[in-house]
């Protein structure tokens, strides 16, 4: 790989046509995952009356895919061509809700699970590629502000995106909102079209190695680097931590403050909004604080949050935890996408966030799974509490590389192409 000579500048990045698309791509991402994700929460909610058991099912089978196949994407994605990767990912996923609309027409209404179940599966092929591209063609300046962009317009449909989905599943039912998720997908993946072709070498080389070898120096990568290392275990105490309350929130709503289920999209739009703010002051600020800073303050951040809202029965308290959690959310998030592109070689993204994503993933799943029997055994505190402690420990496992600076990564010449 050559020098960033010819990689976009500082100051372009808007201009820069393969972030243009993957914006507007995400966008169109945006609105089907969050009409997917409340209609089918308040589908599943009235179908089963509220069963946690059911409730946690929805996430089981959102992330239990992204534990079983990030590890086979990843690799899949260092090997395959990353924008034919992502169109082909997209309009899979299109395809298969349109076939689990059909089920639901004529069939069971548990057929809801499988919408999320196969469009988490391909996901863990088409995200690594999105890194990838991002690795190739946007400045090493620019990935944190780039990352800080894309935390602002995850922010906006944190705002957005609860009302859509609950609006789309009151005013227009279950096989309409599923409807909207399906044309959403097939229309990011045309948007796709916009980027231009992928880059194929002059000459093809051969594999001297099968895809089981490049998991295995995926996971060499990985543990070869102290940052990597480090960063590996904190997702893995967060996905802990995240898991154990993430199916929750909706007994936050019903329990702690007698309110009903519909409630949780203030709370999800007050985190929204906060994390738009967090973004955009991270984007001001982003050269100012290393990457492993934000995510150990963001973690600490979040940790107190978790054990307020697990205590509090006063709505404004709530709403106040959630506004001061979100406005630190997006440090995590950028944070850990930075850390992973610059300490990562474009050839290894892939596997590098295929080993990584399932420490976090993986116990987030477990933890979900075990999310309903522990509802049903102990109390809503005490399971805060004790996720906002585990939380906690993430944050001082990465004190060792609070110092710590990356090495310059080359990255590819035909940056500009996409300029």
């Amino acid at each position: 790989m050559s020098t960033t000579g010819q990689a976009s500048k500082p100051g372009s990045l808007f201009r820069n046509r393969l972030y243009q698309t993957i914006l507007i791509s995400n966008v169109l991402l945006q609105i089907g995952i969050w009409v997917r994700n409340f209609a089918i929460l308040m589908f599943v909610t009235d179908q089963t009356n509220q069963d946690p058991l059911a409730i946690s099912l929805i996430y089981v089978v959102e992330f239990a895919p992204i534990f079983v196949f990030s590890f086979i994407g990843g690799a899949f994605a260092d090997r395959w061509l990353p924008k034919r990767t992502i169109i082909w990912c997209d309009f899979l996923s299109a395809l298969s809700v349109f076939g689990v609309l059909l089920t639901l027409m004529y069939g069971s209404w548990e057929a809801v699970y499988l919408a999320t179940f196969v469009s988490a599966i391909l996901s863990q092929f088409s995200q690594p590629s999105v890194m990838k591209l991002f690795k190739q063609h946007v400045h090493p300046d620019q990935l944190q502000q780039g990352m800080a962009l894309f935390q602002s317009l995850v922010a906006i449909f944190m705002v957005a995106g609860p009302v859509l989905g609950i609006f789309a599943y009151h005013q227009f039912g279950i096989y309409n909102s599923i409807a909207v998720m399906g044309v959403a997908f097939l229309l990011s993946a045309l948007v796709m079209f916009r980027l231009p072709p992928d880059e194929k070498p002059e000459h093809k080389q051969v594999r001297t190695t099968n895809i089981r070898q490049e998991l295995a120096d995926g996971f060499r990568y990985v543990w070869r680097s102290k940052v990597l290392k480090v960063l590996g275990a904190t997702f893995a105490i967060a996905g802990f931590a995240v898991g154990t309350i993430q199916t929750l929130g909706l007994f936050i709503v019903t329990e702690r403050l007698g309110q009903p289920k519909e409630f949780l999209q203030f709370l999800m739009m007050v985190n929204g909004v906060a994390m738009f703010i967090g973004g955009i002051v991270i984007m001001m600020l982003t050269k100012k604080f290393a990457p492993q800073l934000l995510l150990a303050f963001g973690i600490t951040v979040s940790a107190v949050c978790i054990v307020g809202m697990g205590l509090s029965t006063s709505i404004p308290l709530t709403l106040i935890l959630q506004f001061i959690n979100g406005l630190t959310f997006p440090c995590i998030q950028i944070g850990i996408n930075t850390m992973i592109l610059q300490n990562t070689e474009q050839s290894y993204v892939g596997r590098v966030n295929g080993v990584l994503s399932p420490m976090f993933t993986g116990m987030m799943v477990i933890m979900m799974s075990l999310a309903g029997p522990l509802k049903k055994t102990f109390p809503l505190v005490e399971i805060y509490t004790v996720s906002g402690i585990v939380m906690l420990m993430g944050a001082l496992i990465l004190i060792p590389i609070f110092k710590h600076k990356p090495a310059p990564i080359a990255m590819s010449t035909d940056a500009e192409a996409c300029s």
